[in-house]
């Protein structure tokens, strides 16, 4: 992949058969078909999620550096507006039903609300804690993980408010990443305490709780096949959803150090996993006593995964 820069999420339009790779002050856009580079989103600044409205041929991308999401144009890959929204945006999710995006800020403690059509902000929903991760089950409502206070929310997209909100501690400590079987109503989360917890989400309640990797921080799931992916720190669970009450692990494969996010191609089952080689770590500091290791330059890669 072309470029250097920090990496988040990935994100698949299936329709369109395109991959788009947060990267930094750009998103790397591949054809999945073809599995080459076809462009880029440029002019960004910290780069964290993206989503798509295919049928409005628009997409979305958080920088998390300028407290703004990019609207950009999905043939093109043009800029179209910029729309303010909170400190740190950082997962973002289109809701088909309301017509609307959804960014998480993470910093702000609360989500922002876009009209997809047209740009403008529909609302903030305050959360009082950090959200991470929304997901929609394409009917108006979002769910968002509260991380530093293990706590699942759920929003009424329509009327921008909360209409649920469910610990999920002890079994599931700082909640992050989340998948959603929609057929099913099943909600997967990641959890930092390396399970992958399988809740109601009309309830919060628990179904079941899987042992997954450490520092996980992307789930995904395939209906097709009833695969749930975890995508954690240097390597990938793979669970399958037994019935929609148990789950069991099929195998955990190595990835690379630091590659805890990816993305599922539903039309071929493989998922894309974004990853760097890595130098020594600096020397701790007093306000860092454990810094990462930093991606060396001209490294940065997707690593492809299938049966």
């Amino acid at each position: 992949m072309p470029g250097d820069g920090s990496k988040d999420y990935l994100t698949v339009d299936e329709g369109a058969r395109r991959l788009y790779v947060s990267h930094g002050t750009q998103v790397n856009v591949i054809d999945l078909d073809s599995e080459q580079v076809v462009g880029k989103v440029s002019n960004l600044k910290g780069v964290h999620g993206i989503a798509v409205a295919p049928k409005l041929g628009r997409g979305f991308i958080t920088n998390g550096q300028l407290n703004t999401v990019t609207i950009f144009d999905l043939k093109t890959l043009e800029h179209l507006d910029e729309v303010k929204a909170s400190i740190t945006p950082d997962g973002i999710v289109y809701d088909s039903a309301t017509e609307r995006v959804f960014a998480a800020n993470k910093h702000a403690d609360s989500v922002t609300a876009i009209e997809a059509a047209d740009g403008k902000v529909a609302g903030t929903i305050e959360l009082n804690a950090d959200p991470e991760s929304p997901v929609s089950d394409g009917k108006g409502n979002i769910w968002v993980s509260l991380e530093h206070w293990s706590t699942l929310v759920r929003i009424d997209g329509r009327n921008l408010t909360v209409t649920g909100r469910w610990s999920t501690a002890p079994r599931c400590d700082h909640p992050a990443p989340m998948a959603m079987d929609r057929k099913g109503n099943r909600l997967f989360i990641g959890c930092g305490n390396e399970v992958l917890d399988v809740a109601n989400p009309d309830t919060g309640e628990t179904i079941a709780t899987v042992p997954i990797g450490s520092d996980v921080d992307a789930v995904a799931f395939d209906p097709s096949t009833g695969l749930i992916f975890s995508a954690n720190d240097g390597s990938v669970t793979v669970i399958h959803q037994d019935s929609l009450d148990k789950y069991s692990v099929v195998e955990t494969f190595k990835t690379q150090p630091q590659a805890a996010t990816l993305a599922l191609d539903p039309k071929t089952h493989r998922i894309y996993v974004s990853s760097a080689e890595l130098g020594p770590a600096p020397a701790p500091t007093p306000v860092n006593q454990h810094p990462d290791r930093p991606m060396l330059p001209g490294t940065f890669k997707v690593l492809v995964f299938g049966k």
